[in-house]
């Protein structure tokens, strides 16, 4: 009977192929009629994934103005234009729109993560209908359709085998495993399986590297195990950045304190006897001032040129915020395949007359080692199609040994030709190949230890010691493979024959091996207190013996495989999450777990993968980064960043720069509440000292604006702090002003505000006219030279040098032309309400200013020393 429209859990692969048909109501032989399939085709819908409901580019544009910090930034333009500065609001205006369509942008890239898999899909399929086979659209496929499938097919939904003539799969999309799985028809006892130990299941989205077979479909669309992770990608969502998280609560705070502020500020000037409309402009200016709009701006180029910065070093990032999101990144998850190891099988032992060598000697003269080498040479299927070697990773593992030690198989076909072969079976699990040779015919056998050694002749004890050493190279991650031989003075009448009476000649040991760069590149992901974690669909032994040798993990570490995970509780698996460095067999949605388990940890989680099965983490994670060159389409759409180069070692980099762009970021906020907390305490203290309002509301919004701007820009070319890669990533939940920054703004914000009214109270004692001009003066060259003091948290600006940072020498050198202009321009005094000031009160101006840069210069001395803030002293 046909099976139910609802979907019901069965394990295909317990099942036997007559009960699986049965369940289906399906032929083995006839497949479906047309009637039938036509019918299922109406009842289950086209073998597609189904995209998630998309919000349009308009939505996605408007979501980007419902962060807290925005909102307020849209009331400062609102304001600004009510109190007659429309200069202000455009450019708070222009700012936003332009966030705006960078986060729009980037958040229609994600609605696109899941269209990718589209594209994976089989376009059509060889099924059998009505008795007669017949090639139809993949998504024309129903449950119960009997699919025919040979070598170079792409798998065009989840099928349960009926035939399988030395059929092998590669399933790394799904799976993570580096070599190609085969497969059977026998039912499997255990229910609870990973989809790499399926052995008689094929998986939508997976090809078919060897052999010929057919099977039933189980699932179409959204119900395979490829649906399953398009299901995942959409309905998975990204968490915030620790910076979005970060100024989504600086934004909050600070407009409530600023309000209070305002209004202190405002009652105190009416009960000095102050005139209504200029307390109310005055508060109002004030607001406007403190709020830091430049901040967008500085936090957008700042990720822009990370960015730019990062592509020239082979990383390519896709969602902008991910650049300074690497900075706080405590944990690294990587997946295996692909992104630690080279994804292709090499030899790196050899095992003959029972020792072990890590290669084949070049130009070895003893007919064992010949022997040895012809075997790898000869007993393969590997191809070349242009330069490119074909054939399945292991075969053509053995041929790159055999050519690197001088034995090129083409050479050696032209003095050896091949009379005959019995192919790889699962049943014998041997290869053999015969040759015509000087004298007769030789006979090479290649296959699995435990099953060649038995028919060597002169292995008495069925080959037990050379066995022992295959289980000690197989529990150091390596895939053992014996190779014999037998001579006969002309082919055997019985090919069987050359599998009889064997003459060992050796074993090899096979892995995916470490990228070259990988472990120097995991050494310093812990130097910076990053913890690197391994994911994987392989083994557990590969995986633990690869983590191993990286330094991921130490010898004999606990590896929780997937069915282990599936039965731990959320509480049992959450105290024990930070202990466990290497997961194996895992499926796409225990990544998910073990993403989500640390996050609730606390721990800021980068996700590597270059997979099908890794999407769904990729987005889950606060980082998700992809293979460029092997990674699939799915896993690119899915990810942060991608690796051009698909080096782990990239990543460091990244992080490196990532941590550039945060530090400069919170020097531009250090610098720019600094100075606005200077103009704040001024405002403030000035008439409870007696004295009058010091600024006029435009001086207020002029100061911000070239102050703020200007040399808050020019932060985001300043270089990395030393020992940035020495110092452990900061929490995810540290405050933005954390390591002395509220201190720091406090302090520097009363010493400017004392010396500018402290220069008031002298200018009006001493009867000058112009002493609004000179604290509007001492206040912009105290706010520009706090720019130059606090470009490194703790070295000294003498020591950076004035033109290591070419763009704020140029911004300070043209604010204070500005500034200049502003007070020796007629123009510009009428505008601003200011008096030229004489040379000698200039100077005076410029001199108690730089008291500004001398106190920050003690303060980073003290911070050196380990005399402040809680902070070690530096080495």
């Amino acid at each position: 009977m046909p099976p139910s429209s609802t979907p019901e859990v069965i394990h295909w692969h317990t099942l036997e192929t007559t009960a699986v048909l049965t369940r289906l109501g399906s032929d083995g032989a006839a497949g479906l009629s047309s009637k039938e399939a036509a019918a299922r085709l109406a009842q289950y819908g086209p073998n597609l994934l189904v995209e998630g409901r998309s919000r349009s580019l308009p939505l996605l544009f408007l979501g980007q103005f419902s962060d807290f910090m925005i909102l307020v930034l849209v009331g400062a333009a609102v304001v600004s234009g009510i109190i007659g500065e429309p200069q202000d609001a455009i450019a708070i205006l222009v700012i936003l729109l332009l966030n705006a369509i960078i986060g729009s942008a980037q958040a229609y890239r994600a609605e696109r993560a899941v269209a990718a898999l589209r594209h994976m899909a089989a376009p059509d399929a060889l099924v059998v209908r009505d008795g007669e086979r017949l090639r139809v659209a993949a998504s024309l496929l129903v449950p119960g359709d009997l699919v025919v499938l040979e070598a170079g097919n792409l798998v065009p939904a989840d099928l349960r085998l009926l035939e399988a003539i030395e059929v092998e799969c590669d399933e790394s999309v799904l799976t993570g495993e580096s070599h190609p799985v085969a497969k059977r028809i026998g039912r499997l006892a255990e229910a609870e399986l990973s989809l790499g130990d399926r052995h008689n299941l094929l998986f939508k989205g997976s090809s078919v590297t060897r052999g010929r077979g057919s099977g039933v479909v189980v699932a179409t669309g959204m119900q395979t195990e490829f649906g399953r992770i398009a299901q995942l990608l959409a309905e998975e969502r990204g968490v915030k950045t620790p910076l979005q998280q970060r100024l989504t609560v600086f934004g909050r705070y600070l407009a409530l304190a600023v309000l209070a502020i305002c209004a202190v500020v405002f009652v105190s000037g009416l009960l000095q006897g102050q005139e209504l409309v200029l307390m109310f402009l005055t508060a109002v200016s004030l607001a406007v001032a403190a709020i830091p709009e430049a901040l967008p701006a500085v936090v957008t180029l700042s990720l822009a040129f990370g960015a730019r910065k990062l592509s020239r070093k082979q990383s390519l990032v896709r969602n902008l915020p991910a650049v300074e999101t690497l900075g706080s990144v405590t944990y690294i998850c990587a997946d295996k395949t692909g992104t630690l190891t080279q994804n292709r099988m090499a030899v790196e032992r050899l095992v003959v007359a029972g020792e072990v060598y890590e290669a084949l000697p070049m130009g070895a003269e003893s007919a064992l080692w010949r022997d040895l080498t012809q075997a790898l040479a000869l007993s393969n299927d590997v191809g070349l199609q242009g330069e490119d070697l074909v054939g399945d990773p292991t075969e053509v593992a053995l041929y790159r040994v055999a050519a690197q030690a001088g034995y090129e198989k083409g050479a050696l076909l032209a003095q050896m030709p091949r009379l005959a072969e019995l192919p790889f079976d699962s049943t014998r699990k041997l290869m053999t190949t015969l040759h015509r040779e000087e004298g007769g015919v030789v006979a090479y056998v290649k296959g699995a230890p435990e099953a060649l050694l038995p028919l060597c002749a002169g292995e008495g004890d069925g080959g037990g010691a050379v066995l022992a050493q295959a289980e000690a190279l197989a529990a150091q991650g390596y895939r053992l493979l014996a190779l014999a031989q037998r001579r006969f003075a002309a082919l055997p009448h019985s090919l069987a024959e050359a599998e009889q009476g064997l003459t060992l000649l050796g074993l090899v040991a096979l892995i995916d091996p470490p990228r070259p760069e990988a472990e120097a590149a995991v050494a310093e992901c812990r130097g910076a207190g990053i913890t690197p974690v391994m994911i994987t669909g392989d083994h557990p032994g590969t995986a633990l013996a690869i983590a191993t040798r990286l330094g991921i993990a130490g010898p004999g570490a606990e590896v929780i495989t997937g069915e282990q995970l599936a039965e731990l509780s959320d509480e049992v698996f959450a105290a024990r999450v930070k202990g466990v460095s290497v997961y194996a067999r895992v499926s796409p949605e225990q990544k998910i777990r073990i993403v989500r388990a640390l996050q609730e940890q606390g721990e800021f989680v980068a996700m590597t993968g270059d997979g099908v099965n890794d999407a769904p983490a990729l987005k889950r994670a606060g980082i998700g980064i992809a293979m460029g060159q092997k990674g699939t389409d799915v896993a690119r759409q899915a990810a942060d960043m991608v690796l051009l180069d698909d080096n782990f070692a990239t990543i460091v980099t990244a992080v490196r720069e990532g941590r550039r762009i945060f530090d400069n970021i919170r020097k531009f906020i250090k610098d720019t509440m600094s100075s606005n907390s200077g103009e704040i305490w001024t405002l403030f203290l000035a008439p409870f000292l007696g004295l009058p309002i010091p600024l006029l509301p435009i001086h207020i919004l002029w100061i911000n604006l070239v102050t703020d701007g200007l040399p808050g820009l020019a932060f985001s070319a300043e270089r990395g702090e030393p020992g940035s890669m020495q110092r452990p990533p900061r929490h995810p939940d540290e405050s933005i002003f954390a390591h002395g920054m509220w201190q720091h703004i406090i302090w520097v914000g009363l010493f400017v505000g004392g010396l500018s009214i402290a220069t008031q109270a002298w200018a009006i004692s001493r009867g000058t006219e112009y002493w609004q001009t000179m604290v509007f003066t001492v206040l912009t060259f105290s706010q520009l030279f706090h720019s130059l003091a606090v470009r490194s948290e703790r070295t000294s600006l003498w020591r950076l040098g004035l033109t290591s940072n070419l763009p704020m020498l140029a911004a300070v050198g043209l604010t204070v032309c500005l500034q200049l202009a502003v007070i020796y321009l007629p123009a510009f005094n009428a505008i601003f309400k200011t008096e030229p000031l004489p040379l000698h009160e200039l100077l005076f101006c410029v001199a108690i200013s730089s008291l500004v840069l001398l106190a920050v210069e003690v303060e980073k001395l003290l911070r050196r020393r380990g005399l402040l803030y809680g902070e070690a002293a530096m080495q």
